[in-house]
């Protein structure tokens, strides 16, 4: 299966082809403006790689794609939070399933509508936020409720390491709603937060406690509409530097204030001055889901999924479900035609072999209900 992986030289796209160059069943093209740099790191993956220069932003990209003859595109090409549908068309049009690792909510909520049709009348199966949130996320939420009655809230929260490697993309999608007000699905009624402000202690199984604010993806949207009779759902991002936390909380401030209307300009200034707080962090990062509900025998119950990964081996996390169903697709394992929010469509289980591929270490705790 001829994959193209677009930003395939980038943070994350990097990771995926190497996780895809060495697959029997792959066929791994990398794709970027660059010729070089993608012809470059295809070399360096051996194997049948091979480097090609895709513009995104190109008026031709279908056209490109099917001259390379690609079966399936990834794109990990972000920030997803502006970006419109050329890409997944793009793809349609030159006859190739899709998968993304978008984390805007838009974007994502957004996509089934826009584009079922499209990949339906194609016969290919597309999807987008084949990333933490929400293929992840659904999936533990998923194994954590097998059974119960019912689910009265979810509270996740992400918690990178200081030293991980950080995309300006990345550092981009999230200041983009930094101060700006997020709708959130809070006792059973829609409010309006504001993004990284009013950071709350969160509680890990292995890393220390951190101070997490509240971010807009996906999932915010996606699970009251996927769990029936949900309350409340969360998530938040807790940042290892106590200062940068602060920092984010600061931006929100200006821009609720009127004096930073767009802080997501300031993604190069902060990703090229990051690095200056890495030595007052650590290489361990992680994530925590936590659900409260009714249980089989309709008892309150409250119960935590966590990971932890050190060695900054947290970027590997939000690419494990694109490669893992970029495997489905070359086994020929039957996915859905059509357009399809990635949340669902892969068990927690199917992640586990990918945790300890990355020494990474999970913790599943049944805590006492408040």
């Amino acid at each position: 299966m001829k994959t193209v992986v677009l930003g395939g030289y980038g943070n994350f796209g990097a990771r995926i082809c190497r996780a895809l160059a060495q697959d029997p069943g792959i066929e791994l093209v990398v794709g970027g403006r660059d010729l070089g740099r993608a012809t470059a790191f295809a070399r360096s993956l051996g194997g049948a790689s091979r480097g090609v220069r895709i513009d995104v932003q190109s008026a031709d990209l279908a056209k490109a794609l099917g001259a390379v003859g690609a079966d399936l595109v990834i794109h990990t090409a972000g920030p997803f939070q502006d970006q419109d549908y050329r890409v997944p068309r793009a793809a349609a049009a030159a006859g190739a399933h899709y998968i993304d690792l978008a984390d805007g909510r838009r974007f994502v909520c957004d996509f089934p509508a826009a584009l079922d049709a499209t990949f339906r009348d194609a016969g290919r199966f597309a999807v987008s936020g084949a990333s933490t949130v929400p293929a992840l996320s659904s999936a533990v939420v998923d194994h954590l409720t097998a059974g119960w009655q019912g689910i009265r809230s979810i509270d996740i929260c992400i918690a990178p390491a200081q030293g991980a490697p950080r995309g300006e993309a990345t550092l981009a999608g999230v200041l983009a709603y930094c101060g700006a007000p997020i709708r959130v699905w809070h006792d059973g009624q829609w409010v309006e937060r504001l993004g990284w402000a009013e950071p709350e202690n969160i509680a890990f199984a292995r890393i220390k406690p951190r101070r997490g604010a509240l971010c807009d993806i996906p999932d915010l949207e996606l699970f009251p509409a996927r769990y029936a009779g949900v309350q409340s759902v969360m998530f938040r991002a807790a940042l290892e530097v106590g200062l940068t936390q602060h920092a984010f909380a600061f931006l929100a401030l200006l821009r609720r204030i009127g004096l930073l209307p767009a802080p997501q300009r300031l993604a190069g200034l902060l990703h090229a001055t990051g690095g200056l707080f890495d030595a007052f962090g650590t290489a361990l990062g992680g994530m925590v889901v936590r659900v409260e509900g009714l249980d089989a025998h309709g008892a309150v119950a409250r119960r935590a999924w966590h990971i932890a990964a050190d060695d900054n081996h947290g970027p590997e996390i939000p690419c494990m479900a694109a490669v893992l169903l970029a495997r489905r697709l070359a086994r020929r394992d039957a996915l859905p035609v059509g357009a399809h929010a990635c949340a669902g469509l892969l068990a927690l289980s199917e992640f586990e072999p990918e945790f300890s591929r990355w020494g990474m270490v999970t913790d599943v705790i049944d805590e006492a209900s408040p």
